[in-house]
């Protein structure tokens, strides 16, 4: 646990399902005891998404079980991050309810239209991947600076993707979009580095999570195989040999909230058991 981070204030987006890595964030900073939004679309049904979103039943009962389970305050709250008035309204919230915010986790995303190649992809589908993926940390970025300037140690996570920096097959608007939240990340320290704000983006490469499921379920039908065949094949590029948890992405993201990571700002931090090895 952090200890400097207790008492404060955390908004995770892209948190209301138990099985994805912003509610495993939400649960990690909860155990540090930070106050947390968790932030969802507020509806299980997506059109063109592979898979389920934060409903707003369960939105509720995660934040229930976070203040009980650690004594803190914790505010659900329905987040479109493809409009304007959807992230106006949450952050009109939260500084209503919670006051400033210290630690901010850029975590929403989807995938749609998927697979295809560029030449192949449906437009709109390209159009909607990228609004989600990297217009959505713009507008919460936009609508949360301001209540986060002045918070000592104020930290914002953007969670992008091993796929922003190793071209992945038919899935091209996820990765470009998820390539661009990296320059963002980048730009957005330097702009906020005089306010005292550090920002950071971390990439996960394969984690074990319902879009991960469905991922190796597709790849199954496609190549005639099971879904653990080609996780296997998977495993097999991955020097550690094993899919990673959403808890060991939720300790990274802890690590870059507290003030352990004070002299980090700007980096966009691998977490894929060695998958992916830069200079």
């Amino acid at each position: 646990m952090y200890s400097d981070l207790a008492g404060k204030t955390a908004l995770v987006t892209g948190a209301g399902k138990r099985s994805g890595i912003g509610f495993a964030i939400a649960r990690k900073l909860a155990g540090c005891k930070m106050n947390l939004v968790i932030a969802d679309l507020g509806r299980t049904a997506l059109v063109g998404s592979p898979v389920a979103t934060g409903g707003w039943e369960e939105m509720q009962v995660l934040a229930a079980e976070l203040a009980a389970d650690h004594g803190i305050a914790c505010l659900p709250l329905p987040l479109d991050v493809t409009s304007a008035d959807s992230v106006a309204a949450m952050a009109e919230a939260v500084k209503g309810e919670l006051g400033p915010v210290h630690v901010l986790c850029n975590n929403a995303g989807a995938s749609f239209g998927v697979p295809n190649a560029v030449h192949t992809y449906d437009e709109a589908a390209w159009m909607a991947t990228v609004d989600v993926n990297l217009h959505g940390v713009f507008r919460v970025a936009k609508a949360i600076v301001p209540l986060m300037t002045g918070a000592a140690g104020a930290s914002i996570i953007n969670t992008a993707s091993r796929a922003g920096k190793f071209a992945p097959l038919f899935n091209g608007a996820y990765a470009c979009a998820k390539a661009a939240v990296i320059m963002l990340t980048k730009v957005m320290a330097k702009e906020l580095a005089g306010a005292g704000i550090r920002v950071n983006a971390i990439c996960p490469g394969q984690i074990r999570t319902d879009l991960e499921k469905w991922r190796f379920e597709l790849e199954a039908r496609f190549f005639g195989t099971t879904p653990e065949d080609r996780e296997a094949a998977m495993c097999t590029t991955i020097p550690q040999a094993r899919i990673g948890t959403t808890d060991e992405v939720a300790d990274l993201v802890a690590f870059l909230a507290s003030g352990a990571s004070a002299y980090i700002t700007g980096q966009a931090i691998n977490i894929c058991g060695g998958q992916l090895m830069e200079l």
